[in-house]
């Protein structure tokens, strides 16, 4: 279930308030993060920031809706995706008729939105697996946090502090994850379609992707 919304958000301005107001459902917080530039830059911004610069990163895209989850009654709740040679990916998880959908911000064009339509967090977290790939191609996601409530940074004003949020990335490397893959899957895995490889990154910001090492390949006996 939902949980009630607050009864007021009193610390973003009443303009912030009225350009919150657009979003009906996950999907249009999708469209409106889909539509503004990625942002390269490795400081951490608040929602308050994202609408004044028109612009976020995988993570800020992350905390932006989260904030908009909230106002819809949703849990403000995130999810931290790690990867082996490539960037991790956060997203924004919601329930909806008690399956998990996701909302995100992507350098890439496969790492955005989820339905509501997964049963468990697991389910919805592979939903991403053939998609994230570093740019060699190389299928990179490893393991996945539980949900991270951002509500216990209210006391920070995480929503609208003018501040780096870098402290909830690092909160984020902190907390445990659940491995996806073992040693055995690993070394199985088959390199990403070319052409899917080239669909991702097509229209991605250069200056905001990964650089992943060239691994040296062990001769077969």
């Amino acid at each position: 279930m939902n949980k009630p919304p607050r009864n007021d958000f009193e610390f973003f301005t009443k303009e912030e308030l009225n350009f919150f107001k657009q979003f009906r459902k996950p999907y249009d917080i999708q469209l409106f993060l889909n539509g503004i530039e990625y942002n390269p830059d490795t400081v951490t911004n608040s929602p308050s920031k994202v609408i004044e610069r028109q612009s976020a990163n995988c993570f800020e895209g992350a905390l932006f809706a989260a904030a908009a989850l909230e106002m819809l009654g949703h849990k403000p709740l995130i999810v931290d995706m790690a990867a082996d040679n490539d960037d991790d990916h956060v997203i924004a998880v919601f329930k909806q008729n008690g399956s998990y959908g996701a909302v995100a911000k992507s350098n890439t064009t496969v790492l955005r939105f989820r339905e509501p339509v997964y049963r468990t967090l697991r389910e919805l977290v592979m939903s991403y697996f053939d998609f994230y790939f570093n740019t060699l191609g190389e299928k990179s996601l490893r393991s996945y946090s539980n949900p991270v409530d951002l509500s216990k940074f209210d006391k920070f004003n995480w929503m609208t502090s003018d501040e780096d949020l870098e402290y909830i990335g690092d909160y984020l490397y902190t907390i445990k994850h659940h491995k996806i893959l073992n040693s055995k899957l690993i070394r199985a895995l088959s390199p990403a379609d070319n052409d899917l490889l080239n669909l991702c990154f097509s229209g991605s910001i250069q200056d905001g992707l990964f650089k992943p090492e060239k691994r040296k390949v062990k001769n077969q006996s």
